[in-house]
């Protein structure tokens, strides 16, 4: 009897084992696309017409989705706390709050989020399409480097326009959440710009700005990760899509408690 009991035991183990491996070799081969990507950039071979087509596609047709979502985010956050603020006496606390929220959490994670399921899924998709139809072994073929025209290109947009996407995440959502606190609870406003004076530092949201370009790699990376190691044609590529979707997301959240406990010192 005691045989089947070890033999159960053991394979949740030899299970929990193997992915732990599989996940570590992933990590592993995703941070050599990072310095492959590095090299490119010090011995001056990436394509800088491709990273700034992957700018324009990461950053500036990102921005009205982060926009709408991050301005919904702050004035429904608002609603929710504005009038209980008032209610007890701390409207004076509420721009702190809020900005805080935003700033060191809200603005970067939901940036990191919609960018990682609009960029990643197509950088997966993309690269995903190019592999199974052969053309990263026709790049080779020309002597161009996959990972100077391919890789390194959309792991610098992503590490430069995540930031840059931030500032205006920043922006929208702390305006929406106070017009909603000064029409909805009736806070005048002299309150809130006090208690962003008061409490708020230029830090609050430079770590924020900060925790995006590590963002930014992370989906990057995932993405041309998970298209190069596309297999079985389109179900390949859409079963390539959705695990870069998923990993990013997952390792965004991961990196952002670390990141907010070392760059907060919480």
């Amino acid at each position: 009897m005691a045989q089947p009991e070890l033999k159960n035991f053991s394979n949740p183990i030899s299970q929990l084992g193997t992915f732990t491996l599989t996940f570590l070799f992933t990590l592993g081969e995703i941070f050599q696309l990072y310095w492959r990507s590095l090299k490119s950039i010090f011995h001056k071979t990436i394509f800088w017409q491709n990273t700034l087509t992957q700018m324009e596609v990461i950053g500036l047709n990102s921005l009205p989705i982060v926009l709408i979502i991050s301005g919904f985010t702050g004035m429904v956050f608002s609603l929710q706390i504005a009038k209980i603020f008032a209610t007890f006496g701390l409207s004076s606390q509420l721009g702190q709050g809020l900005t805080l929220a935003f700033a060191r959490e809200l603005a970067p994670v939901l940036t990191g989020v919609v960018v990682s399921g609009r960029v990643g899924a197509a950088i997966a998709a993309e690269i995903g399409s190019m592999k199974v139809t052969e053309q990263i072994e026709a790049l080779e073929s020309l002597s161009t480097d996959p990972i100077d025209y391919l890789v390194a290109p959309r792991i610098v947009a992503g590490a430069l326009m995540l930031p840059i996407l931030t500032i205006f995440s920043d922006l929208i959502g702390m305006y929406g959440g106070f017009a909603m606190a000064c029409f909805y609870a009736n806070i005048p406003p002299r309150n809130i710009i006090d208690g962003i004076l008061t409490f708020v530092t230029f830090w609050d949201f430079a770590g924020g700005i900060i925790k995006t370009g590590f963002f930014g790699l992370i989906i990057a990376g995932v993405g041309t990760y998970k298209g190069l190691h596309t297999e079985n044609g389109a179900v390949g590529v859409g079963k390539a899509t959705t695990e870069a979707v998923v990993m990013s997301m997952i390792l965004i959240f991961i990196l952002n408690y670390f990141l907010s406990m070392t760059l907060y010192n919480l």
